[in-house]
């Protein structure tokens, strides 16, 4: 694995590479503009980096805070170069993002998935007997947003990605980044789900966040009304919600270790589009 030199000319590499990608998002039921959209969204998000060739395989690579990230490699016997590579260039934990099988990051522990349905009905589905939704308050909403940012931050050191301190720095700027304009910010809305009388969850969405989706940033159901059906309630009214807003696809990150929402996804019919896998360099 020393024949691996920097490739001068991208262009064939960038061409196979969009295909491939963009045909997997294709097969895990996205629309042909949504599955370019996720393409277009992931390269636009990533850092600078390096692509290898050894003239039949390629290999793209960057290192960037400590964090190495293999963006393809289409030569399996290549990883323990690429490993070997970054942990050279000051890495200290290697990820990945794959569509399809794990191929020979199977050992890789998944960091996160990114979900998704596609809801074939024209009209809005009814909401699950005894349940309501009503936007959260402007009461209500301080108390949310902080254990919002609670949950991720444990979300985040669950999945192994990143220290309670680097979770905590990286929940104030995302919740920065996505809320500026805190409630009020445009596209997003704030849900709570009642039962009984009694508010047994939240759900927090923004409505076209890709061409005809919805993305959920998060749908909770309160600890102690777990256990009682709320969940796939709380699906059918994130359809529900969905379809009020104009879309017809639900998408939903779910950090690895979170196995009771895995589950839920898969019983509700949520295809996986891809998913990170990331490991500690040795």
């Amino acid at each position: 694995m020393t024949d691996y030199q920097e490739a001068a000319d991208r262009t064939a590499w960038w061409a196979d590479f969009e295909q491939r990608t963009v045909t997997a998002y294709r097969q895990a039921g996205c629309s042909p503009a949504l599955a370019q959209a996720i393409h277009d969204q992931a390269v636009k998000r990533a850092p600078a980096f390096t692509l290898l060739s050894d003239a039949a395989h390629w290999l793209a690579l960057s290192v960037t805070d400590g964090v190495g990230r293999i963006h393809d490699l289409t030569d399996p016997a290549a990883l323990p170069f690429a490993e070997r590579w970054c942990a050279e260039r000051g890495a200290t934990r290697i990820e990945t993002r794959l569509t399809g099988t794990p191929g020979p990051f199977a050992d890789y522990p998944v960091a996160g998935q990114n979900r998704l349905r596609t809801f074939a009905t024209t009209e809005p589905p009814a909401l699950p007997p005894g349940l309501t939704i009503r936007p959260l308050t402007k009461a209500e909403y301080p108390v949310w947003l902080a254990a919002e940012r609670d949950a991720y931050v444990l979300d985040i050191v669950r999945a192994g990605a990143l220290t309670p301190e680097q979770a905590r720095e990286k929940s104030d700027r995302d919740f920065a980044e996505e809320l500026p304009q805190g409630r009020d910010t445009p596209g997003h809305g704030f849900y709570a789900f009642e039962a009984g009388g009694e508010v047994v969850g939240t759900g927090w969405v923004q409505h076209s966040f890709l061409p005809g989706t919805t993305f959920g940033f998060s749908l909770e159901i309160h600890p102690e009304h777990r256990g009682k059906g709320h969940g796939r309630s709380a699906m059918a009214a994130a359809e529900w919600i969905t379809r009020q807003g104009g879309d017809h696809t639900l998408m939903f990150n779910v950090f690895g270790g979170n196995q009771v929402a895995m589950n839920l996804y898969d019983a509700t019919g949520f295809a996986t589009v891809y998913e990170t896998r990331s490991r500690p360099l040795d």
